[in-house]
């Protein structure tokens, strides 16, 4: 049986927590596929980049790397005047931290951080465009009737790598942690195959942080995942708490129709009410919990601490 976890020190914490925060859409079958499973303590870091150039090249004195896992079982979204319940959730990411300036860079998996339950849209297309007086939209409107054509399903894309990560505001609350942009694919055979809210060049800009103060604690560990006081692992766990962002605009679609022109940009736009400004617009995210694994002691393995943490990780890997 595993150890129960310990408390930490809010230094101790401070020197290993990279907290990341999860989106309650989905992205592409592709970045869930790239999982591994994984053994114990490793349980939680299913798709860490171990074997980025820029994480293996930590040498564990000047740059340390981690692995980060966020996750949240449900929450909700609201884009406009349309709210939705969202699933399952988790965002995946590994960070390269400075330890003369702080600074940390983070590294996405090559399948991309965010993989999620797919979320509907309420009221499918006739809840974003539907009733309407305009002959194109009302002859949509009238021909869904079967719940294959009304549904609409949100999907959520990166539309960019994720920037200004704040270390030390993953361990408190009301501050925060990370810039995530974004573009949300809606997915119904009217809307064609490129509808999106949000571009890469106009993306929605998630900010969030955490709503109330997550329990903190840590567990050293082995290579293969096995819970040993003396570990060469460490694992911090930030439990329990809320996280979520009020402060986020969102634009107006683009590439909406059959044609994917944009023909129907202005009818989902309209019933949506997108753009729309910051302030009414709202993310929250329950129950989250946040893990960070990486060396317990990354100094001791430089100039090698990134192949080692890679090696460990593939130790870990459930055969």
């Amino acid at each position: 049986m595993s150890a129960a976890p310990k408390r930490v020190r809010p230094a101790l914490v401070g020197a290993l927590v990279a907290v990341a925060v999860g989106i309650p859409l989905s992205t592409s079958p592709a970045s869930a596929a790239s999982a591994q499973e994984m053994n114990g303590n490793w349980a939680p870091f299913t798709r860490c980049p171990v074997d980025d150039p820029a994480m293996l090249a930590a040498d564990g004195r000047t740059d340390i790397a981690i692995c980060v896992a966020s996750h949240s079982g449900s929450g909700s979204i609201k884009l406009g005047n349309t709210l939705a319940t969202t699933g399952a959730n988790d965002l995946q990411f590994g960070v390269v931290r400075n330890t003369a300036t702080g600074e940390s860079r983070i590294v996405p998996p090559a399948g991309g951080a965010i993989v999620g339950a797919p979320t509907d849209i309420p009221g499918g297309l006739l809840g974003l465009m539907c009733p309407s007086g305009i002959p194109v939209v009302s002859g949509i409107c009238e021909q869904l009737t079967n719940s294959s054509l009304n549904r609409v399903v949100a999907t959520v894309q990166s539309a960019g790598t994720p920037r200004n990560f704040d270390l030390v505001a993953g361990m408190q609350s009301g501050k925060t942690i990370v810039d995530i942009p974004v573009r949300i694919h809606l997915e119904n055979p009217f809307l064609g195959s490129k509808c999106y809210i949000g571009t890469t060049s106009e993306p929605v800009l998630l900010r969030p942080q955490n709503l109330t103060q997550p329990a903190l604690a840590s567990r050293r560990f082995d290579a293969n995942g096995t819970t040993n006081t003396g570990g060469s692992l460490n694992r911090v766990e930030l439990t329990g708490n809320a996280q979520g962002d009020a402060g986020f605009a969102v634009p107006g679609v683009s590439g909406c129709g059959p044609l994917t022109l944009g023909e129907l940009n202005w009818a989902v736009n309209l019933k949506t009410a997108l753009p729309s400004a910051a302030g009414n617009n709202n993310l929250v995210l329950n129950d989250s919990a946040t893990y960070t694994g990486g060396l317990a002691s990354p100094g001791a393995a430089a100039p090698n601490a990134g192949r080692l943490l890679s090696e460990s990780w593939h130790a870990g890997v459930a055969r």
